[in-house]
Protein backbone atom coordinates (compact mmCIF):
# COMPACT_ATOMS: atom_id res chain seq x y z
CA UNK A 1 0.00 0.00 0.00
CA UNK A 2 3.10 2.43 1.04
CA UNK A 3 4.28 1.61 -2.20
CA UNK A 4 1.33 2.31 -4.48
CA UNK A 5 1.04 5.36 -2.66
CA UNK A 6 4.62 6.44 -3.44
CA UNK A 7 4.41 5.83 -6.74
CA UNK A 8 1.05 8.07 -7.02
CA UNK A 9 3.13 10.77 -5.43
CA UNK A 10 5.83 10.82 -7.84
CA UNK A 11 3.43 10.50 -10.69
CA UNK A 12 1.96 13.82 -9.37
CA UNK A 13 5.36 15.44 -9.00
CA UNK A 14 6.47 14.49 -12.36
CA UNK A 15 3.75 15.88 -13.88
CA UNK A 16 3.94 18.98 -11.92
CA UNK A 17 7.08 19.49 -12.92
CA UNK A 18 6.72 18.53 -16.60
CA UNK A 19 3.81 21.44 -16.72
CA UNK A 20 6.31 23.55 -15.29
CA UNK A 21 9.12 23.82 -17.93
CA UNK A 22 6.46 22.50 -20.63
CA UNK A 23 5.87 25.83 -23.09
CA UNK A 24 2.35 27.19 -22.38
CA UNK A 25 0.44 28.50 -25.52
CA UNK A 26 0.73 32.15 -24.51
CA UNK A 27 4.38 31.32 -24.69
CA UNK A 28 4.69 30.29 -27.85
CA UNK A 29 2.12 32.71 -29.31
CA UNK A 30 4.70 34.99 -29.04
CA UNK A 31 7.78 33.38 -29.84
CA UNK A 32 9.59 35.52 -32.08
CA UNK A 33 9.32 35.06 -36.03
CA UNK A 34 12.38 34.25 -37.89
CA UNK A 35 12.78 36.17 -41.54
CA UNK A 36 15.28 36.05 -44.10
CA UNK A 37 15.93 39.18 -46.28
CA UNK A 38 16.98 39.12 -49.99
CA UNK A 39 16.53 41.83 -52.82
CA UNK A 40 14.69 41.83 -55.54
CA UNK A 41 13.54 44.61 -57.20
CA UNK A 42 10.22 44.97 -58.59
CA UNK A 43 9.41 41.70 -57.24
CA UNK A 44 6.60 39.79 -59.29
CA UNK A 45 5.49 36.91 -57.71
CA UNK A 46 4.32 33.60 -58.58
CA UNK A 47 4.07 29.84 -56.83
CA UNK A 48 4.91 26.67 -58.61
CA UNK A 49 5.40 23.58 -56.79
CA UNK A 50 4.52 24.78 -53.27
CA UNK A 51 7.11 27.04 -53.41
CA UNK A 52 6.75 31.47 -53.95
CA UNK A 53 9.15 32.76 -56.64
CA UNK A 54 9.61 36.37 -57.22
CA UNK A 55 11.27 37.87 -60.11
CA UNK A 56 12.53 41.43 -60.69
CA UNK A 57 14.94 43.76 -62.19
CA UNK A 58 18.51 43.20 -63.43
CA UNK A 59 17.49 39.07 -63.79
CA UNK A 60 17.15 38.89 -59.84
CA UNK A 61 15.04 36.32 -58.51
CA UNK A 62 14.55 34.93 -54.95
CA UNK A 63 12.36 31.78 -53.53
CA UNK A 64 10.37 31.16 -50.66
CA UNK A 65 8.14 28.39 -49.12
CA UNK A 66 6.57 30.61 -46.21
CA UNK A 67 6.72 34.13 -47.21
CA UNK A 68 9.15 35.18 -44.55
CA UNK A 69 12.48 33.42 -45.03
CA UNK A 70 13.85 34.01 -48.30
CA UNK A 71 16.41 32.79 -50.48
CA UNK A 72 18.02 34.53 -53.23
CA UNK A 73 18.42 32.75 -56.35
CA UNK A 74 19.97 35.21 -58.90
CA UNK A 75 21.00 38.93 -58.45
CA UNK A 76 22.35 40.78 -61.62
CA UNK A 77 22.40 40.96 -65.55
CA UNK A 78 25.79 38.62 -66.21
CA UNK A 79 26.93 35.57 -68.44
CA UNK A 80 26.25 32.86 -65.72
CA UNK A 81 23.26 34.00 -64.00
CA UNK A 82 21.18 30.62 -63.82
CA UNK A 83 17.95 32.00 -65.11
CA UNK A 84 19.33 33.27 -68.21
CA UNK A 85 23.35 31.36 -68.47
CA UNK A 86 24.44 33.34 -71.92
CA UNK A 87 22.25 36.29 -71.49
CA UNK A 88 24.31 38.77 -73.42
CA UNK A 89 23.78 36.23 -76.74
CA UNK A 90 20.53 35.09 -75.60
CA UNK A 91 18.83 38.83 -75.90
CA UNK A 92 21.25 40.72 -77.98
CA UNK A 93 18.74 42.08 -79.67
CA UNK A 94 16.91 43.65 -76.83
CA UNK A 95 20.14 44.98 -75.69
CA UNK A 96 21.65 46.29 -78.78
CA UNK A 97 17.86 48.25 -79.50
CA UNK A 98 17.65 49.62 -75.84
CA UNK A 99 21.11 50.22 -75.57
CA UNK A 100 21.98 48.96 -72.06
CA UNK A 101 23.75 45.93 -70.24
CA UNK A 102 21.00 45.33 -67.94
CA UNK A 103 17.25 44.34 -67.86
CA UNK A 104 14.10 45.92 -65.92
CA UNK A 105 11.61 44.19 -64.17
CA UNK A 106 10.45 40.59 -65.35
CA UNK A 107 7.06 38.91 -64.96
CA UNK A 108 7.26 35.17 -65.27
CA UNK A 109 4.03 33.01 -65.81
CA UNK A 110 3.16 29.61 -66.32
CA UNK A 111 1.02 28.76 -69.37
CA UNK A 112 -1.08 25.11 -70.02
CA UNK A 113 1.76 23.78 -71.37
CA UNK A 114 3.42 23.65 -68.10
CA UNK A 115 6.21 26.08 -69.17
CA UNK A 116 7.00 28.76 -67.52
CA UNK A 117 7.48 32.09 -69.74
CA UNK A 118 9.35 35.05 -68.65
CA UNK A 119 8.23 38.57 -70.18
CA UNK A 120 12.26 40.55 -69.96
CA UNK A 121 12.37 43.91 -71.10
CA UNK A 122 15.18 46.40 -70.89
CA UNK A 123 15.62 50.59 -71.27
CA UNK A 124 17.97 53.20 -72.02
CA UNK A 125 16.81 54.77 -69.05
CA UNK A 126 16.92 58.39 -70.16
CA UNK A 127 14.99 57.89 -72.61
CA UNK A 128 11.68 55.58 -73.29
CA UNK A 129 13.36 53.63 -76.09
CA UNK A 130 13.14 49.73 -74.45
CA UNK A 131 12.40 45.92 -76.28
CA UNK A 132 9.87 44.03 -74.52
CA UNK A 133 10.62 39.83 -75.20
CA UNK A 134 9.87 36.35 -74.10
CA UNK A 135 11.72 33.59 -72.62
CA UNK A 136 10.55 29.80 -72.03
CA UNK A 137 11.80 27.33 -69.29
CA UNK A 138 10.48 23.94 -68.42
CA UNK A 139 11.72 25.04 -64.68
CA UNK A 140 10.97 27.78 -63.45
CA UNK A 141 14.38 28.34 -61.98
CA UNK A 142 15.88 27.92 -65.65
CA UNK A 143 17.39 27.87 -67.88
CA UNK A 144 15.50 30.19 -70.09
CA UNK A 145 15.71 30.12 -74.27
CA UNK A 146 14.71 33.41 -75.96
CA UNK A 147 11.49 33.08 -77.99
CA UNK A 148 12.10 36.91 -79.26
CA UNK A 149 11.22 40.46 -78.78
CA UNK A 150 7.55 41.60 -79.85
CA UNK A 151 7.60 45.57 -78.45
CA UNK A 152 9.13 47.84 -79.24
CA UNK A 153 9.56 51.72 -77.80
CA UNK A 154 11.43 55.17 -78.41
CA UNK A 155 11.82 54.56 -82.22
CA UNK A 156 12.45 57.84 -84.17
CA UNK A 157 9.63 56.67 -87.07
CA UNK A 158 6.87 54.34 -86.78
CA UNK A 159 5.93 52.61 -83.65
CA UNK A 160 4.31 49.17 -83.03
CA UNK A 161 1.00 50.90 -83.66
CA UNK A 162 1.66 51.92 -87.35
CA UNK A 163 1.95 55.63 -85.80
CA UNK A 164 5.10 58.08 -85.50
CA UNK A 165 6.06 57.50 -81.98
CA UNK A 166 4.85 59.80 -79.43
CA UNK A 167 6.54 59.65 -76.41
CA UNK A 168 3.77 61.48 -74.56
CA UNK A 169 1.06 58.63 -75.76
CA UNK A 170 2.56 55.68 -76.71
CA UNK A 171 3.68 54.03 -73.97
CA UNK A 172 7.50 52.67 -72.33
CA UNK A 173 7.78 48.87 -73.02
CA UNK A 174 8.56 47.93 -69.99
CA UNK A 175 7.13 46.56 -66.45
CA UNK A 176 4.87 43.59 -67.96
CA UNK A 177 2.55 41.52 -65.83
CA UNK A 178 0.88 38.93 -67.48
CA UNK A 179 -2.69 37.34 -65.73
CA UNK A 180 -5.37 35.07 -66.94
CA UNK A 181 -8.72 36.85 -65.99
CA UNK A 182 -11.88 34.88 -64.70
CA UNK A 183 -13.11 33.28 -67.90
CA UNK A 184 -9.58 31.77 -68.40
CA UNK A 185 -8.13 34.65 -71.39
CA UNK A 186 -4.94 35.70 -70.81
CA UNK A 187 -3.93 39.42 -70.77
CA UNK A 188 -0.67 41.55 -70.39
CA UNK A 189 -0.43 45.10 -68.55
CA UNK A 190 2.72 46.93 -68.79
CA UNK A 191 4.06 50.56 -69.16
CA UNK A 192 6.25 53.04 -67.51
CA UNK A 193 5.81 57.02 -67.39
CA UNK A 194 5.60 58.37 -71.00
CA UNK A 195 2.15 57.47 -72.79
CA UNK A 196 0.93 55.64 -69.61
CA UNK A 197 -0.46 51.58 -68.44
CA UNK A 198 -1.53 49.82 -71.54
CA UNK A 199 -3.14 46.36 -71.68
CA UNK A 200 -2.92 43.55 -74.57
CA UNK A 201 -4.61 40.35 -74.54
CA UNK A 202 -2.51 37.41 -75.71
CA UNK A 203 -2.66 33.98 -76.95
CA UNK A 204 -2.86 31.68 -74.12
CA UNK A 205 -1.09 28.75 -75.98
CA UNK A 206 1.88 31.36 -77.25
CA UNK A 207 2.69 33.58 -75.22
CA UNK A 208 2.72 36.45 -77.50
CA UNK A 209 -0.28 39.15 -78.13
CA UNK A 210 -3.28 38.09 -80.29
CA UNK A 211 -2.40 40.26 -83.95
CA UNK A 212 -3.49 43.64 -85.07
CA UNK A 213 -3.57 45.42 -81.48
CA UNK A 214 -0.50 47.33 -81.75
CA UNK A 215 0.40 48.66 -77.92
CA UNK A 216 -2.88 47.30 -76.75
CA UNK A 217 -5.44 49.40 -74.98
CA UNK A 218 -4.54 52.63 -72.62
CA UNK A 219 -5.88 52.36 -69.16
CA UNK A 220 -4.16 55.30 -67.05
CA UNK A 221 -1.36 57.98 -67.38
CA UNK A 222 0.46 59.85 -70.70
CA UNK A 223 2.37 62.91 -70.64
CA UNK A 224 5.29 61.78 -68.75
CA UNK A 225 3.40 61.03 -65.61
CA UNK A 226 5.09 59.09 -63.07
CA UNK A 227 2.77 55.75 -63.05
CA UNK A 228 4.45 52.41 -63.22
CA UNK A 229 4.50 48.98 -62.28
CA UNK A 230 0.76 47.56 -62.79
CA UNK A 231 0.07 44.60 -61.59
CA UNK A 232 -3.99 43.37 -61.63
CA UNK A 233 -5.59 40.68 -59.71
CA UNK A 234 -8.67 39.08 -59.62
CA UNK A 235 -10.69 38.62 -55.90
CA UNK A 236 -13.90 36.30 -56.50
CA UNK A 237 -14.66 37.78 -53.33
CA UNK A 238 -15.72 41.23 -54.67
CA UNK A 239 -15.64 40.21 -58.27
CA UNK A 240 -13.52 43.26 -59.30
CA UNK A 241 -10.17 43.60 -60.71
CA UNK A 242 -7.47 45.29 -58.98
CA UNK A 243 -4.84 47.08 -60.35
CA UNK A 244 -2.06 48.11 -58.25
CA UNK A 245 0.92 50.57 -59.35
CA UNK A 246 3.49 53.22 -58.21
CA UNK A 247 2.76 56.38 -58.19
CA UNK A 248 6.36 58.73 -58.16
CA UNK A 249 9.77 58.05 -58.27
CA UNK A 250 11.37 55.09 -57.05
CA UNK A 251 14.22 56.45 -55.34
CA UNK A 252 14.62 56.99 -51.62
CA UNK A 253 13.64 60.88 -52.62
CA UNK A 254 11.31 60.13 -54.95
CA UNK A 255 8.03 59.35 -53.10
CA UNK A 256 7.34 56.35 -54.35
CA UNK A 257 3.94 55.10 -53.00
CA UNK A 258 1.36 52.28 -53.84
CA UNK A 259 -2.13 52.76 -55.09
CA UNK A 260 -4.99 50.49 -56.23
CA UNK A 261 -7.96 50.83 -58.89
CA UNK A 262 -10.84 48.97 -59.36
CA UNK A 263 -12.74 47.12 -62.76
CA UNK A 264 -15.42 44.66 -63.22
CA UNK A 265 -13.61 44.21 -66.63
CA UNK A 266 -9.73 43.05 -66.92
CA UNK A 267 -9.29 45.99 -69.28
CA UNK A 268 -11.41 49.14 -67.76
CA UNK A 269 -12.66 51.12 -67.72
CA UNK A 270 -10.87 51.55 -63.58
CA UNK A 271 -11.94 53.75 -61.32
CA UNK A 272 -10.55 55.09 -57.68
CA UNK A 273 -12.53 55.07 -54.53
CA UNK A 274 -14.23 58.58 -55.37
CA UNK A 275 -15.32 56.91 -58.62
CA UNK A 276 -12.66 59.09 -60.63
CA UNK A 277 -12.31 57.17 -64.04
CA UNK A 278 -8.45 56.83 -64.51
CA UNK A 279 -8.44 57.25 -68.02
CA UNK A 280 -8.24 60.49 -67.51
CA UNK A 281 -5.46 60.70 -65.08
CA UNK A 282 -2.14 62.20 -66.71
CA UNK A 283 0.28 64.38 -66.61
CA UNK A 284 -0.50 68.27 -68.04
CA UNK A 285 0.45 69.18 -71.56
CA UNK A 286 3.70 69.96 -71.62
CA UNK A 287 4.77 68.88 -68.43
CA UNK A 288 7.32 66.27 -67.46
CA UNK A 289 6.61 63.80 -64.15
CA UNK A 290 4.24 66.10 -63.00
CA UNK A 291 3.46 65.05 -59.86
CA UNK A 292 0.48 67.74 -58.67
CA UNK A 293 -1.86 66.45 -61.49
CA UNK A 294 -1.83 62.70 -60.81
CA UNK A 295 -1.48 62.38 -56.68
CA UNK A 296 -5.41 63.66 -56.22
CA UNK A 297 -6.36 59.79 -57.84
CA UNK A 298 -6.34 56.62 -56.65
CA UNK A 299 -6.30 55.15 -53.82
CA UNK A 300 -3.13 55.08 -52.10
CA UNK A 301 -2.23 52.02 -49.85
CA UNK A 302 1.44 52.72 -48.34
CA UNK A 303 4.33 55.63 -48.77
CA UNK A 304 6.62 56.85 -46.70
CA UNK A 305 6.13 56.06 -43.22
CA UNK A 306 8.06 55.83 -39.28
CA UNK A 307 6.53 54.28 -36.74
CA UNK A 308 8.33 56.27 -33.64
CA UNK A 309 8.92 53.52 -30.40
CA UNK A 310 9.96 54.62 -26.96
CA UNK A 311 11.36 51.29 -26.52
CA UNK A 312 13.13 48.97 -28.83
CA UNK A 313 14.23 50.68 -32.72
CA UNK A 314 12.35 52.85 -34.81
CA UNK A 315 10.32 51.17 -37.82
CA UNK A 316 9.34 52.40 -41.55
CA UNK A 317 10.06 52.14 -44.94
CA UNK A 318 11.22 54.38 -47.86
CA UNK A 319 9.71 54.61 -51.12
CA UNK A 320 7.95 51.18 -51.24
CA UNK A 321 6.35 49.87 -54.29
CA UNK A 322 6.45 48.51 -57.77
CA UNK A 323 4.46 45.19 -55.86
CA UNK A 324 2.77 41.84 -56.82
CA UNK A 325 0.04 40.49 -55.08
CA UNK A 326 -0.95 37.20 -54.46
CA UNK A 327 -4.18 35.60 -53.72
CA UNK A 328 -4.61 31.94 -51.82
CA UNK A 329 -7.35 30.58 -52.93
CA UNK A 330 -7.27 27.88 -50.73
CA UNK A 331 -7.13 29.95 -47.50
CA UNK A 332 -8.73 33.27 -48.93
CA UNK A 333 -5.69 35.39 -48.02
CA UNK A 334 -4.20 37.92 -50.04
CA UNK A 335 -0.41 38.96 -49.64
CA UNK A 336 1.60 42.12 -51.21
CA UNK A 337 4.75 41.93 -52.47
CA UNK A 338 6.97 44.72 -53.08
CA UNK A 339 10.45 45.93 -52.55
CA UNK A 340 11.32 48.65 -50.02
CA UNK A 341 14.00 50.63 -48.92
CA UNK A 342 14.45 52.11 -45.37
CA UNK A 343 14.83 55.37 -43.37
CA UNK A 344 18.22 56.47 -43.03
CA UNK A 345 19.72 53.61 -45.29
CA UNK A 346 19.69 54.96 -48.49
CA UNK A 347 19.08 53.24 -51.99
CA UNK A 348 19.01 49.78 -50.19
CA UNK A 349 16.43 47.82 -50.69
CA UNK A 350 14.36 44.17 -49.39
CA UNK A 351 11.66 42.51 -50.47
CA UNK A 352 8.81 42.69 -47.89
CA UNK A 353 5.62 40.72 -48.24
CA UNK A 354 2.36 42.28 -45.88
CA UNK A 355 -1.42 40.57 -45.42
CA UNK A 356 -4.29 42.50 -47.13
CA UNK A 357 -7.92 42.68 -46.33
CA UNK A 358 -10.66 43.85 -48.00
CA UNK A 359 -12.86 46.33 -46.24
CA UNK A 360 -16.66 46.50 -45.82
CA UNK A 361 -16.29 48.96 -49.22
CA UNK A 362 -14.78 46.61 -50.98
CA UNK A 363 -10.94 48.07 -51.39
CA UNK A 364 -8.18 46.32 -49.98
CA UNK A 365 -6.22 47.10 -46.30
CA UNK A 366 -2.80 46.52 -46.11
CA UNK A 367 -1.51 44.95 -42.31
CA UNK A 368 1.04 47.66 -41.23
CA UNK A 369 3.26 45.08 -40.25
CA UNK A 370 5.23 42.58 -42.57
CA UNK A 371 3.48 39.23 -42.64
CA UNK A 372 4.70 36.86 -40.11
CA UNK A 373 2.11 34.16 -39.78
CA UNK A 374 -0.82 35.91 -38.19
CA UNK A 375 -4.59 34.99 -39.24
CA UNK A 376 -7.30 37.49 -39.10
CA UNK A 377 -9.50 36.02 -35.75
CA UNK A 378 -12.21 37.59 -33.97
CA UNK A 379 -11.17 40.61 -31.94
CA UNK A 380 -13.10 41.53 -28.58
CA UNK A 381 -13.59 44.85 -27.90
CA UNK A 382 -11.16 44.98 -24.40
CA UNK A 383 -8.26 44.12 -27.14
CA UNK A 384 -9.24 46.91 -28.86
CA UNK A 385 -8.93 50.09 -26.52
CA UNK A 386 -5.98 51.32 -25.70
CA UNK A 387 -3.09 53.48 -27.23
CA UNK A 388 -1.77 53.37 -30.80
CA UNK A 389 0.92 54.98 -32.63
CA UNK A 390 -0.65 56.16 -35.76
CA UNK A 391 0.15 56.56 -39.01
CA UNK A 392 -1.73 59.06 -41.84
CA UNK A 393 -0.38 58.31 -45.38
CA UNK A 394 -2.59 61.21 -47.21
CA UNK A 395 -2.40 61.24 -50.73
CA UNK A 396 0.73 63.46 -51.68
CA UNK A 397 3.56 62.38 -53.35
CA UNK A 398 6.29 63.36 -51.93
CA UNK A 399 9.82 62.36 -49.96
CA UNK A 400 8.74 63.46 -46.81
CA UNK A 401 8.32 60.33 -44.05
CA UNK A 402 5.10 60.37 -42.47
CA UNK A 403 5.91 59.81 -38.60
CA UNK A 404 3.55 58.34 -36.40
CA UNK A 405 1.65 60.43 -33.47
CA UNK A 406 -0.21 58.95 -30.39
CA UNK A 407 -3.72 58.46 -30.02
CA UNK A 408 -5.80 56.07 -27.65
CA UNK A 409 -9.17 54.59 -28.60
CA UNK A 410 -11.15 54.70 -25.56
CA UNK A 411 -14.00 52.70 -24.19
CA UNK A 412 -16.33 55.11 -24.55
CA UNK A 413 -16.04 55.14 -28.36
CA UNK A 414 -13.79 58.34 -28.31
CA UNK A 415 -10.21 58.52 -30.48
CA UNK A 416 -8.05 61.18 -27.93
CA UNK A 417 -4.62 62.11 -28.20
CA UNK A 418 -2.72 63.67 -31.35
CA UNK A 419 -6.17 63.76 -33.36
CA UNK A 420 -9.64 63.85 -32.23
CA UNK A 421 -12.56 61.51 -33.33
CA UNK A 422 -14.76 58.48 -32.74
CA UNK A 423 -14.42 54.71 -33.12
CA UNK A 424 -16.41 51.83 -32.88
CA UNK A 425 -16.20 48.06 -33.62
CA UNK A 426 -18.62 46.77 -36.64
CA UNK A 427 -18.45 43.19 -36.90
CA UNK A 428 -15.64 40.59 -35.56
CA UNK A 429 -12.59 42.44 -35.93
CA UNK A 430 -13.83 45.69 -38.25
CA UNK A 431 -13.53 49.42 -37.54
CA UNK A 432 -15.38 52.20 -38.00
CA UNK A 433 -13.29 55.18 -37.32
CA UNK A 434 -13.83 59.03 -37.57
CA UNK A 435 -10.79 60.88 -37.46
CA UNK A 436 -11.23 65.08 -38.14
CA UNK A 437 -14.43 64.27 -39.79
CA UNK A 438 -13.24 61.91 -42.35
CA UNK A 439 -14.40 58.65 -41.76
CA UNK A 440 -12.17 54.83 -42.16
CA UNK A 441 -12.96 51.53 -42.53
CA UNK A 442 -10.78 48.69 -42.03
CA UNK A 443 -10.05 45.55 -39.82
CA UNK A 444 -7.96 44.86 -36.48
CA UNK A 445 -5.51 42.48 -36.54
CA UNK A 446 -3.17 40.98 -34.26
CA UNK A 447 0.68 41.66 -35.15
CA UNK A 448 4.02 40.97 -34.69
CA UNK A 449 5.75 44.38 -34.18
CA UNK A 450 9.33 43.76 -35.75
CA UNK A 451 10.45 47.31 -34.21
CA UNK A 452 9.18 46.61 -30.65
CA UNK A 453 9.51 42.74 -30.72
CA UNK A 454 6.70 41.85 -29.59
CA UNK A 455 2.57 41.21 -30.41
CA UNK A 456 0.67 43.90 -30.88
CA UNK A 457 -3.02 44.86 -31.77
CA UNK A 458 -3.40 47.03 -35.07
CA UNK A 459 -5.74 48.25 -37.42
CA UNK A 460 -5.71 49.56 -40.75
CA UNK A 461 -8.47 51.44 -42.68
CA UNK A 462 -9.52 53.86 -45.37
CA UNK A 463 -11.53 56.75 -45.83
CA UNK A 464 -13.88 56.98 -48.78
CA UNK A 465 -11.60 59.40 -50.62
CA UNK A 466 -8.91 56.76 -50.80
CA UNK A 467 -6.69 57.68 -48.64
CA UNK A 468 -4.84 54.98 -45.24
CA UNK A 469 -4.61 55.22 -41.90
CA UNK A 470 -2.47 52.55 -39.18
CA UNK A 471 -2.41 51.85 -35.74
CA UNK A 472 0.14 49.97 -34.24
CA UNK A 473 -0.19 49.11 -30.41
CA UNK A 474 2.14 50.84 -28.02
Amino acid sequence: MKMRKCFIQNLVLFFIIAACFAPNQASAQTQKPVFSEVTVHDPSIIKANGTYYVFGSHLASAKSTDLMNWTQISSSVHDGNPLIPNVYEELKETFEWAETDTLWAADVTQLEDGKFYMYYNACRGDSPRSALGLAVADDIEGPYKNKGVFLKSGMDGISNDGTPYDATKHPNVVDPHTFFDKDGKLWMVYGSYSGGIFILEMDRKTGFPLPNQGYGKKLIGGNHSRIEGAYILYNPETKYYYMYMSFGGLAADGGYNIRVLRSKNPYGPYYDAEGHPMIDVRGKEGTLFDDRSIEPYGVKLMGNFLFKNQSGSDAGYVSPGHNSAYYDEKSGRSYLIFHTRFPGRGEEHEVRVHQMFMNKNGWPVVAPHRYAGEKLMKVKKSKMIGNYKLVRHGKDISSDIKESSDIRLNQNGKVSGAVSGTWKKTGHNRIELTLDGKRYDGVFLRQWDTGTERKVMTFSALSREGDAVWGSGM
